[in-house]
């Protein structure tokens, strides 16, 4: 007899989980082909008008495809990423590929060598669909000869700072993830800005070789999905130790999914009520205290705790990255300074100014509060807040112009909003501490746009992190729900 299940609309191929299409590559109810030829012409007609993607490798990734195929055909199956269609953020490098990370100035690179993010997906036989559109240098505005990815759910709303093309091509089912680098909070707010979910892992744990850097000591790179799972599985495939990246943590790498669907009887989870809630969008505080709600009738225990004063972290946070960005670009900046924007021009100006005292006030204020913020979260299992204070940020075309007139709209937007809380209060702690935090959908406003969490936790929580969220999304709607497009 039919179970209940069998008579549910899985809805349109495109928008299925990673997991689900994985389950049907290895049945071989579907071609590897023919979902690569599928996602290619998807990109073709809709990515005109999203921008996602910098580079579409159309011949690479049907090449994959096809050798995905003939593999599964004679029974060697890789695991869960074979013929799978994803895509990269384009900072990673990719033999052969242009990498310009969203820079005028880096027109004209083309790698001889993959960046081991992307060396790891091949091995895994994930089929590489292409290089999606980001930020200039993974800061927060866009160099004017750039599109700028346009968020899945309305044209006029925020896609998000870097990451913003990852969050939109697997939004609206371009992908079925991609990766997207983090240094303040640019997994994390894209997944939250296109309803997504945005892993951004234990500093270490994912090498960075090959990536371009916007802040050596803060970036990461991580998994964007929509679903938790999902995000376990990509984060498990680009994982582990890397001699060439002489950050990366000589620790084995989580077993991602071995308990991610033990529920989260017994998990302590907390919660400071003042941090989540006061001064951020009333429907996002909400929608995180129902989420709270949901946790205790899981089985969880929401323990109160209290976040450290993000005041010097803050304050700390671009002095240390502007800094470290103008290290990165030495080779161009400022001989080259007018081929860049006027955002991240200014933003390296700035860096320019910046003395050795106050560098070093802003590193010992980062390892102070670090300190501080690593305690509360090994207090407990997880720690749970928005993954920013509104998901409703400035309109993109204001993100051409410059840092000041950028920060002056954001502002005028959130007095306008009544938000008085920096949306970089929920990013900015873990990429200090280097501790991992989850982004996942937790409902939906009025308008019927994506409220988004954050999972915080000690680090290499990664995989029980995911074991929460799954738990949350296997009893919530969220996840199934996509944009119109």
């Amino acid at each position: 007899m039919p179970s209940p299940e069998d008579n549910v609309d899985p809805g349109p191929l495109y928008y299925r989980s990673l997991a689900e299409v994985a389950r049907l590559i290895e049945t071989k109810e579907i071609s590897p082909i023919e979902l690569t030829q599928m996602m290619l012409d998807r990109i073709e007609s809709l990515d005109v008008r999203l921008h996602s993607y910098a580079t579409v490798m159309a011949d690479h990734a049907l090449a994959a495809a096809r050798a995905a195929e003939r593999e599964i055909q004679s029974g060697s199956y890789r695991g869960t990423l074979h013929g799978v269609p994803i895509a990269v953020k384009d900072l990673c490098y990719m033999q052969g590929v242009p990498t310009r990370g969203g820079l005028q100035v880096l027109s004209g690179l083309v790698p001889d060598f993959d960046a081991t993010v992307v060396s790891k997906l091949e091995m895994a036989g994930a089929v590489l669909l292409g290089k999606l559109n980001l930020t200039e240098g993974a800061m927060v505005g866009y160099h004017r000869n750039f599109d700028i990815p346009v968020n899945p759910w309305g044209e006029e709303l925020w896609a998000g700072v870097s990451s913003s093309g990852s969050g939109v091509a697997t939004a609206a089912g371009l992908c079925f993830a991609s990766l997207g680098t983090d240094t303040g909070g640019s997994i994390r707010f894209p997944a939250m800005a296109n309803g997504i979910v945005g892993l951004k892992p234990t500093y270490g744990l994912v090498s960075r070789y090959g990536v371009l850097p916007l802040a050596e000591s803060l970036d990461h790179v991580g998994p964007m999905t929509r679903s938790v799972a999902d995000a376990a599985i990509v984060l498990g495939a680009i994982a582990g130790f890397d001699p060439k990246d002489p950050t990366s943590l000589k620790t084995p790498v989580p077993n991602m999914l071995g308990e991610l669907r033990r529920g989260v009887e017994g998990i302590r989870i907390g919660f400071d009520r003042a941090y989540a809630l006061d001064g951020v969008d009333p429907g996002l505080a909400r929608a995180v205290e129902t989420a709270v709600e949901e946790f205790e009738r899981l089985g969880a225990e929401v323990v109160s705790v209290q976040v450290p004063d993000l005041t010097e972290a803050l304050a700390a946070w671009p002095v240390i990255c502007a800094a470290e960005a103008v290290e990165a670009h030495r080779e161009n900046y400022p001989s080259r300074a007018d081929e860049y924007g006027e955002y991240f021009r200014e933003f390296l100006a700035m860096g320019v100014g910046i003395g050795d005292a106050e560098l070093a006030n802003a590193r010992q204020a980062r390892v102070e509060f670090s300190d501080r913020f690593r305690a509360v979260l090994s207090s407990v299992d997880a720690v749970v807040s928005p993954a920013a204070g509104t998901p409703f940020e400035v309109a993109p075309g204001l993100q051409y112009g410059s840092m000041t007139e950028w920060n002056q709209a954001r502002a005028q937007r959130h007095q306008s909003l009544g938000i008085e809380k920096a949306p970089t209060s929920f990013t900015f702690p873990h990429d200090f501490a280097g501790t991992p935090g989850l982004a996942l959908p937790c409902g939906f406003s009025e308008e019927g746009l994506p409220y988004t969490m954050q999972l915080s936790g000690s680090r290499l929580s990664e995989a029980l992190l995911c074991r929460i969220g799954c738990a949350y999304e296997e009893a919530t709607e969220w996840s199934g729900r996509h944009p119109p497009v």
